[in-house]
């Protein structure tokens, strides 16, 4: 056999033992992440609130439970008046009540919360203060894993 077929050789065995190992390290983390996914929502636009809410009561009605997903929602802009204590429909306040209990992550925006002159005790019970902003608190959720969606 020529040199050049056994080199070619060897190194298809040691690709696929490097494949191999890959495969066994991160086939548990992919199992997990199937199992729990973690999923961040974005909302800004004000005439999507309802569409949103009712995406994630669909993402955990889907996943067969709360406890099967890790879900985050994200407001900031003009959506996050219809998070106003004294402005939320009482769809929205009923929704969101039950969303917290679920353990749903809501995060505002601190750029918007400053520029709509509101602080946490203005939202809705159950809100964060995402203070570097919105956009950055999406990212901060990517890079732990979570997948973006913005309906």
């Amino acid at each position: 056999m020529p040199r050049r077929n056994i080199l070619l050789a060897a190194f298809a065995v040691i690709a696929g033992l490097i494949a191999s190992v890959f495969a066994r390290i991160m086939a548990p983390a992919a199992a997990a992440a199937a199992e729990n996914p973690k999923v961040v929502y974005h909302l800004c636009d004000l005439d999507k609130i309802s569409f949103v809410l009712g995406n994630i009561q669909n993402h955990y009605d889907g996943m067969g439970g709360a406890n099967r997903v890790t879900i985050a929602l994200v407001v900031h802009g003009p959506a996050l008046r219809a998070f106003h204590a004294d402005h939320a429909s009482a769809d929205v306040t009923q929704r969101i009540r039950g969303f917290a209990r679920n353990g749903l992550e809501l995060s505002a925006c601190g750029n918007t919360m400053r520029a709509q002159n509101v602080t946490l005790k203005d939202l809705l019970p159950g809100f964060i203060n995402a203070e570097r902003g919105g956009v950055v608190r999406i990212a901060e959720l990517q890079a732990q894993g979570y997948a973006y969606l913005r309906p």
